[in-house]
C-alpha cells in the first residue's frame, strides 16, 4: 500500500472564483522525502439526478459546455448551496429548477469522488421515479437550457456512440442502471 504524502506547512488558498477555490499544499514524499507542491481545486459538492417519467422517458437538458465548448446532452444537477438541508434535497431544488420536473420517488444511488487527483469535492447521484412537469423551469443567469425527453431504451446506445459523453452523467446512468454502487465515505 502507497503511504501518505505528510503536509508541510499550512494549505494556501492562491486563486478563487465563486464556484471554486485552488489551493497549494507542500507534501513530503514517504519515498524520498523530497517536497512537491500539489494544488486542489475546492468547491462544493455537487448532485446529478437520473429523472424518469411514467412513461419510462428521462428528462435531460442540452446546454452549452464552455469546458469543451460544445452543446452536450445530460441529466439535471448541480452544486449543492450551503443552504441546501441535504444532498437530497439539493437534488430535488436542482431538478424542478433546472427543469420544472418534480419527484414522487427519488433514492440516492451512488456517491463518487469526480477527480480525486486535483478536487476534493463529491458527486452524489439519484434516481427520481415517476416525475412529473409542475411548472415552468427557472434557471439561474449563467445557464441556457433545453429540456428533452428521451426514452430510457436509448440511454445504454446514446452513451456508446458518445451523444451522452459527460463522465459524472454516464455514472449517475450506470449507477441507476444497477451498477452497485460502493459505500459513501
Amino acid at each position: 500500500m502507497p503511504r501518505a504524502w505528510e503536509p508541510r506547512g499550512e494549505r494556501q488558498r492562491v486563486y478563487e472564483t465563486r464556484i471554486f477555490q485552488i489551493a497549494r499544499q507542500q507534501r513530503i514524499s514517504p519515498r524520498t522525502g523530497n517536497g512537491h507542491d500539489f494544488f486542489v481545486v475546492d468547491c462544493a459538492d455537487w448532485c446529478n439526478i437520473v429523472p424518469v417519467t411514467a412513461a419510462g422517458e428521462v428528462v435531460m437538458v442540452r446546454q452549452h459546455r464552455y469546458g469543451t465548448d460544445e452543446e452536450t446532452l445530460e441529466i439535471p444537477g448541480g452544486m449543492i448551496d450551503p443552504g441546501d438541508a441535504s444532498p437530497m434535497a439539493a437534488a430535488q431544488r436542482e431538478l424542478i429548477e433546472e427543469t420544472g420536473y418534480q419527484a414522487r420517488d427519488l433514492v440516492q444511488t451512488g456517491v463518487i469522488a469526480p477527480n480525486p487527483a486535483m478536487q476534493s469535492n463529491r458527486t452524489f447521484s439519484f434516481l427520481a421515479r415517476g416525475v412529473e412537469k409542475v411548472r415552468a423551469p427557472e434557471l439561474d443567469a449563467g445557464e441556457e437550457i433545453d429540456v428533452v425527453l428521451v426514452p430510457l431504451a436509448e440511454i445504454p446506445g446514446r452513451i456508446a456512440r458518445g451523444e451522452i459523453s459527460h463522465a459524472l452523467v454516464v455514472v449517475a446512468f450506470a449507477y441507476a442502471l444497477g451498477l452497485q454502487a460502493p459505500p459513501a465515505p
